[in-house]
């Protein structure tokens, strides 16, 4: 396997060969990928029959009440138990990538926002330590976040588990029409992949993630202030 260490040297016309014929097979993609884009959205709509209650900086909230003035809602399910002093590293490491993003969202009708299980007071703490802007709210004392599947959950990534985590990632989607709200998707595992903006600058680059020789993917990885 030719590593970084062990580089191809080409001439520059050579290279231009090589990559063109790399830029098919990445177009070929991009059309497939707007193809599953097309696929997911056309997923059918299920009713959210549940009076979830969040506990927001505002009081109390419903999932209606947080979507604000868009019709679409996006959660990131952020692991962060009720006991836990500090959120995990990698949400953490996602949740950097939110910052900025939630103004371009809200004009294309769509809010996001973060939901975990530690107390709100817990959660606003840490969130200031990040310097993080993105709303963030507690589901502690309703099942929400079990029903979607990443609480002790028999399922995940609609793969059964043996031995379900106390806490599990996600990405949840929402939308509010006529009054109702109705889930329309949620991913799990690597399909939160494309919503990390590090990963896919690493991906781009001659020694790509570099994570095969660490003990676990991410033994790296800290949170931003404690590098």
């Amino acid at each position: 396997m030719t590593t970084v260490d062990e580089p191809r040297i080409a001439s520059r016309d050579e290279w231009l060969h090589e990559r063109v014929q790399l830029l098919a097979r990445e177009k070929d993609l991009s059309r497939r990928r707007d193809e599953l884009a097309r696929a997911r959205r056309a997923l059918p709509w299920v009713r959210v029959e549940q009076d979830y209650r969040f506990d927001t900086v505002d009081g109390e909230r419903s999932l209606s009440e947080l979507f604000d003035r868009c019709s679409q809602l996006v959660v990131y399910h952020f692991m962060f138990g009720p006991d836990w002093d500090q959120g995990c590293p990698s949400c953490s490491f996602w949740a950097d990538n939110y910052n900025g993003t939630t103004v371009h969202l809200a004009h294309r009708d769509a809010t996001l926002i973060a939901v975990s299980r530690a107390p709100l007071d817990t959660l606003q703490t840490y969130r200031n330590r990040m310097g993080w802007t993105f709303n963030w709210v507690s589901s502690l004392g309703s099942t929400f976040n079990q029903d979607y599947g990443v609480t002790q959950a028999a399922t995940y990534n609609y793969t059964p588990v043996d031995h379900p985590a106390e806490e599990a990632p996600g990405l949840s989607a929402f939308v509010r029409h006529h009054g109702e709200v109705f889930h329309t998707y949620s991913c799990y595992a690597r399909g939160l992949d494309v919503f990390n903006t590090a990963y896919q600058i690493l991906d781009i680059t001659a020694k790509g993630r570099d994570e095969d020789a660490l003990p676990w993917t991410m033994a790296w990885l800290h949170r931003h202030d404690q590098y």
